[in-house]
């Protein structure tokens, strides 16, 4: 991955050239292109620290449709784009693996500081702030979760895959196993308040977290519901 290049992909010409031309003035290197088919190519190419995928595409491309190709092969943050404001596709995005969801028209200011956050949680393992942090590792149930490395290996010793949002909130799991948290502390303790109260995304969230995690996602063990209140982690460290 190189830290400063990110990907546009936008079928509106005007927003790609102001993506890029702002971008680039805030020190990024940025490709944009207006399709599918010119995305799977870029993505080919190289690595990229970020991309930037609109929602609706042409000729009947959709990018949640995308965001779920990019998801089979890579856990590179995806940033959604969207001129629509439903709620139904901001849960569905979130749960194939979106980092952050922004509504059109944006304020590039904003929209630089979301990338910037999430670009920070990615590389905290190069430059940890806290000895604490460098050296950390959390145990449950036969899975070892790495924090300085951001990596996550399974019972059988597998890597698995996961966003940063994935990521950051099974360490707040972790580290507060058996409290009872609300979706708000969770966006508290993951940094997510941009989110602001849309508890869906925290479900969405957790959803696909358990589909990762739990032997079955459909009868959680290790991250259980409280009606009413929020969940709880349950796994027993080892």
């Amino acid at each position: 991955m190189e830290a400063d290049r990110i990907l546009v992909v936008d079928d509106d010409a005007r927003i790609r050239q102001m993506l890029v031309r702002y971008f680039e003035d805030n020190g990024y290197r940025v490709n944009a292109v207006g399709n599918g088919a010119a995305m799977r190519s870029e993505l080919a190419k190289g690595h990229y620290a970020a991309v930037f995928l609109d929602l609706v595409l042409p000729n009947g491309e959709n990018g949640l449709e995308l965001l779920r190709e990019i998801r089979n092969t890579s856990d590179v943050p995806v940033l959604m784009l969207t001129g629509q404001d439903d709620v139904t596709d901001k849960v569905v995005g979130l749960e194939i693996g979106a980092d952050d969801y922004i509504a059109k028209p944006f304020h590039l200011r904003e929209l630089l500081a979301r990338l910037r956050t999430i670009l920070r949680r990615r590389t905290v393992s190069d430059h940890p702030s806290a000895a604490s942090d460098a050296d950390e590792t959390l145990l449950f149930d036969g899975w070892t979760l790495d924090v300085s490395r951001r990596r996550l290996t399974s019972p059988d010793g597998g890597d698995v895959t996961m966003t940063t949002g994935e990521f950051d909130m099974l360490v707040v799991f972790v580290r507060n196993r058996g409290r009872v948290l609300s979706r708000e502390t969770l966006m508290d303790l993951t940094r997510n308040r941009h989110l602001e109260a849309f508890d869906r995304a925290i479900d969405a969230q957790i959803v696909r977290l358990r589909k990762k995690i739990e032997a079955d996602p459909r009868e959680p063990a290790l991250i259980q519901s409280v009606r009413g209140v929020g969940y709880v982690f349950t796994g027993r460290q080892r």
